[in-house]
């Protein structure tokens, strides 16, 4: 398989802000999409309702609730590959709201690998994250790298990652694990740190709130992401593995904020907001990842620089400002 062209797919959470960016690439690609969205009295399907028509109208989109197994299992009939992103993913409200974490990222990826396994699905790509490491014990982190959870967050992601191996090794659930390095881009919530940095700035704000400026982070635009997880739903032979999807180089949070205003043409600086700062000892302090695996077995390299992907993430920012609340740091 090296095209999902006419292949019936599913992508869980595919109303937030991945997403929605790979679904405009799977309609792109001619696969037939799925879309689970979290159901809401609105109707709401997320970053699905700013789609072009042509994209939206295409995608079949039923809302739901990814902790609902019996659910779960009946998106997945007549499906042959699952993108699985349905998670809750804000680090700071995981410390308020812990069991909710549990339920949605352990219980609702238990729910898709079980429904995969039921289903003879041919291929589950789980969307992992980096926060699993905690702060490394060496750099570049390479995926054989300890599992050192700092938040419930990550501890229940770890958590899905483990299931994901388990039912690779016990069932041969053909799962394939990705692990993404701070993906940024367009339709990125203001809880992440670039567009809270682009929002303010483009507010014309010139000390801007953020939080520990030393963490460094591997930044990767969101188009790169998604080609990655495309890559992911088709090569084969890779079943059972964990890949990592990074550039391989980290910027900190005051060089972010330098190069933004560099890109903006403006010259700012920062003001510790404490709601922003992790607890010490739950602190990620760096991140940066060793992507050889991903470009031999996906054949994938990063490809945005950093300064590009924020241009465009600004201008996307610039043009949509009124869909994001003014001022609010949002948990």
């Amino acid at each position: 398989m090296n095209s999902l062209k006419g292949r019936q797919v599913l992508v869980t959470g595919c109303g937030g802000f991945i997403g929605s960016h790979l679904a405009e690439r799977l309609i792109g690609e001619g696969a037939f999409v799925r879309a689970l969205c979290h159901y809401n009295s609105a109707h709401s399907q997320g970053w699905l309702d700013s789609l072009d028509h042509s994209v939206k109208d295409a995608i079949d989109v039923r809302l739901g609730d990814i902790r609902d197994g019996r659910f779960v299992e009946e998106l997945c009939s007549n499906i042959q590959v699952v993108f699985h992103l349905a998670a809750l993913i804000a680090i700071p409200y995981s410390y308020a709201a812990p069991e909710s974490y549990v339920e949605t990222n352990v219980l609702g990826t238990l729910n898709v690998l079980e429904a995969a396994k039921r289903r003879d699905i041919e291929r589950v790509v789980h969307v992992s994250t980096s926060e699993v490491y905690g702060t490394p014990k060496f750099l570049p982190i390479t995926e054989s790298h300890p599992i050192n959870a700092q938040s419930p967050y990550a501890a229940s992601k770890a958590s899905a990652d483990q299931l994901c191996l388990a039912y690779h090794a016990a069932f041969n659930t053909p799962v394939v694990t990705v692990r993404p390095f701070n993906t940024y881009g367009p339709r990125q919530s203001v809880r992440a740190v670039l567009p809270s940095i682009l929002l303010q700035l483009l507010a014309g704000e010139r000390e801007i709130d953020l939080g520990n400026l030393e963490p460094r982070r591997d930044l990767t635009f969101v188009t790169d992401t998604v080609e990655a997880l495309y890559q992911a739903g088709t090569v084969t032979d890779i079943e059972g593995l964990t890949i990592h999807l990074g550039t391989g180089r980290t910027t900190s949070i005051g060089e972010l904020l330098a190069t933004a205003c560099k890109v903006l043409g403006v010259d700012a600086s920062a003001r510790t907001d404490q709601r922003r700062v992790r607890p010490c000892s739950s602190e990620v302090f760096v991140l940066q990842s060793d992507p050889s695996l991903a470009a031999h077995q996906l054949g994938w390299n990063a490809s945005v620089s950093l300064e590009d992907g924020i241009k465009m993430t600004a201008g996307w920012l610039r043009d949509n400002r009124n869909r994001y609340p003014d001022d609010t740091y949002v948990l």
